[in-house]
């Protein structure tokens, strides 16, 4: 793992207008490990993912952190993979390795991102090097493909694995950890590399986040348990990266 470093922060545009937030360490070596990290089901919500992604690049991985409706006519789908185009297109400006790119997800992020790994021709038939999936479930249509992961995989995709990654909470009382722990039993009946890191935290806790009622949204924690438990997350995506 490298030694952690100093954040930069950069704010860019992604396909059909949506603000996408770029991470880079200081003083790393181009070109860099990439991830494209999609947040959950909340419409635009980047921000919730800025302590997750800054701990992520500071082990010296380009984080890419994209806003996305799960709002729109099409469930997102056009805003995903937008941004996936994006970052394809424009990794190596920022530094990035365009050929070591990792998709990952937290909630309904997750599941997308496993989606275009099983369906890759949704991406003109472009894979990911591996996937990180945090605290979703994967028996529902995934919001990049209109596919169902589990249903995928138990029909035998064509799609070539991939290692996949998961983390969950074992506090999690909205999308309990039995879903990540099903989907690394499917995946590996198929052949797919696949490891659960199962931490001590709730649904929100996973991304150094807290649900506020008064706001009616997650916003970052600054409850150290939190924070040793995201601390964790983020060492998976940066290890998942590096590979």
């Amino acid at each position: 793992m490298p030694v952690r470093s100093g954040v930069e922060q950069r704010l860019a545009l992604a396909p059909h207008g949506k603000s996408i937030d770029v991470y880079r360490p200081e003083r790393a070596p181009a070109p860099l490990p990439t991830v494209l990290l999609w947040h959950g089901i909340g419409p635009d919500e980047r921000d919730i993912l800025m302590p997750l992604a800054r701990e992520v690049a500071a082990h010296g991985v380009l984080v890419f952190a994209p806003d996305w409706r799960s709002d729109a006519a099409d469930g997102g789908r056009a805003d995903l993979l937008g941004s996936l185009e994006f970052v394809r297109a424009r990794a190596a400006e920022h530094g990035g390795d365009a050929d070591r790119i990792v998709l990952a997800g937290w909630s309904a992020g997750a599941s997308a991102a496993l989606g275009v790994a099983l369906h890759p021709e949704v991406a003109d038939g472009w894979r990911p090097r591996a996937v990180v999936g945090i605290a979703s479930r994967y028996d529902r249509p995934a919001r990049s493909t209109g596919h169902v992961p589990l249903v995928d995989l138990a029909a035998g995709p064509a799609a070539s694995p991939v290692p996949v990654r998961l983390v969950h909470g074992t506090a999690d009382e909205q999308i309990d950890v039995a879903f990540s722990r099903d989907l690394v039993a499917a995946l590996e009946t198929h052949g797919w590399a696949a490891r659960l890191d199962e931490v001590g935290a709730d649904h929100a806790g996973t991304i150094m986040a807290a649900y506020d009622p008064e706001l009616g949204r997650c916003r970052p924690s600054e409850d150290e348990r939190v924070r040793r438990a995201g601390e964790l997350t983020a060492r998976a995506v940066a290890e998942a990266a590096a590979a």
